[in-house]
């Protein structure tokens, strides 16, 4: 039996108008039931557990450089946590990908927490001027052409005691964050349950949780905070082989040969480029070079014509385009699998209407989170349709793929004013609360 006991008056009944006539409240202090700062701390530090302790950046060798960057993950997941959960979605597919690749390889020795090691940039190899790093294709072109065997995965750093020992995981630390979500997801539950409602940094809160689980479930695995990467010597190679190698390279901006932007301060915003994206572009750059094989097989006046033409058509850009986004095609093809992605996406804004009938100061304010949590769903939903948006013009579809990002954080930018501005008047009912009296399991 569960008895539960009122520690203020008789909550507000929102459908009666004489209720909503009621005076707002300001800074409520601590008391039996709730307080105002009791309240903001607890859901700030739900929502540290939902940011910080979720993330799990790559590897970088420079302090500096580690520090910063994860504080850009943090900044991430704390304005569009949807975009983190994509990427951990992304990273669980390629450490996948590489498991399945390398099981004939490996005799099913490489497994999921060695494919996300390496895909984090903690495998690199030396050279003249320094390190650079291993990419999972590369790893993988390594073993399939006998360079390399999984035998000796020891000593390349890959055996799972030493990436256990490099990473700072602790599962107990990943229990414990998952109780206290859960703890804050039921206490919320139960106050809707019993007719009280909640504050607009509750409904807030509750929006990282769903997120933050899923993300969570994508990294369980991976290892985190790794401070160094393994650093090896590669096999002996042809100047072919070493060539073909060095080309499939997915970046080099994370090297450390202090070469062009290696090392750069921007380079702590940039996601981590993925193999799938690599692979795009040498597709785009082979079609290429069919269509000028195909064009210079025609007459002199037909080539030049043809070369025109491939200048406008095909898009292998002779300077690096700046990449907004990129979806696995695998997941952003799946029929199955991408609407309930792009459900999950929509999800941070969808659950803001909680606060739907919450009292706001003005009616004003009211409308304005309900707009910018509408925005928010829909904005998400149609940047989510480009599988690639980069910041090159292409027509209307360009407009429209840059424009849902920036109502995306304008709606974002809206909702979080609007929990500050609240708090200067609120619903005197969100203070109150229920406490567990009498509690029996009976078994029978």
């Amino acid at each position: 039996m569960l008895r539960l006991a009122r520690t203020c008056s008789t909550p507000i009944d929102h459908s009666d108008p004489s209720a909503a006539s009621k005076a707002f409240v300001g800074w409520i202090d601590e008391s039996p039931g709730r307080g105002t700062l009791g309240l903001i701390v607890t859901c700030l530090f739900t929502i540290f557990l939902c940011t910080w302790v979720v993330i799990h950046p790559r590897v970088c060798k420079r302090p500096p450089l580690r520090v910063l960057h994860k504080i850009a993950l943090f900044l991430k997941a704390l304005i569009a946590p949807e975009f983190i959960a994509v990427e951990g979605l992304q990273e669980w597919s390629q450490a996948q990908r590489m498991v399945k690749g390398c099981a004939g390889l490996t005799g099913g020795g490489l497994k999921l927490v060695h494919a996300f090691y390496i895909g984090m940039l903690a495998l690199r190899y030396r050279t003249a001027r320094g390190e650079k790093v291993i990419w999972p294709n590369q790893y993988t072109w390594l073993l399939q052409e006998g360079l390399v065997v999984w035998d000796d995965h020891a000593q390349w750093g890959l055996s799972e005691e030493n990436i256990r020992d490099k990473s700072n995981a602790d599962g107990t630390a990943k229990l414990l964050a998952l109780a206290q979500v859960s703890w804050f997801a039921a206490q919320s539950i139960m106050r809707r349950a019993h007719n009280l409602p909640l504050s607009q940094l509750e409904s807030m809160t509750l929006s990282y949780i769903p997120l933050f689980a899923i993300t969570y479930l994508f990294w369980w695995v991976k290892p985190k905070d790794v401070l160094t990467p393994s650093v090896v010597d590669l096999p002996t190679m042809s100047e072919e082989q070493r060539a073909f190698f060095e080309s499939m390279a997915v970046s080099t901006l994370f090297d450390e040969e202090g070469i062009g932007k290696q090392g750069s301060l921007r380079s702590i915003w940039y996601l981590t480029p993925r193999v799938f994206e690599k692979e795009a572009e040498d597709r785009a750059l082979h079609e290429a070079q069919q269509k000028l094989s195909e064009a210079n097989e025609k007459g002199p006046t037909q080539k030049v014509e043809r070369a025109v033409n491939l200048n406008q058509k095909v898009s292998v850009p002779t300077v690096k385009e700046t990449v907004v986004a990129h979806w696995d095609p695998d997941l952003y093809r799946s029929k199955l699998l991408w609407p309930v992605i792009c459900i999950f996406g929509a999800s941070f804004g969808a659950l803001h209407l909680i606060s739907w009938h919450t009292r706001f100061p003005t009616p004003v304010e009211s409308w304005l989170w309900r707009a910018a949590a509408l925005a928010s769903i829909l904005s998400m939903l149609v940047f989510m349709q480009f599988e690639k948006v980069v910041l090159r013009w292409g027509g209307l579809l360009t407009v429209i793929s840059l424009v849902s990002p920036l109502l995306y954080l304008l709606g974002r930018l809206v909702m979080v004013g609007g929990v500050v501005a609240a708090f200067r008047a609120s619903d005197p009912a969100i203070y109150e609360t229920y406490v567990v009296s009498t509690y029996w399991v009976h078994i029978i």
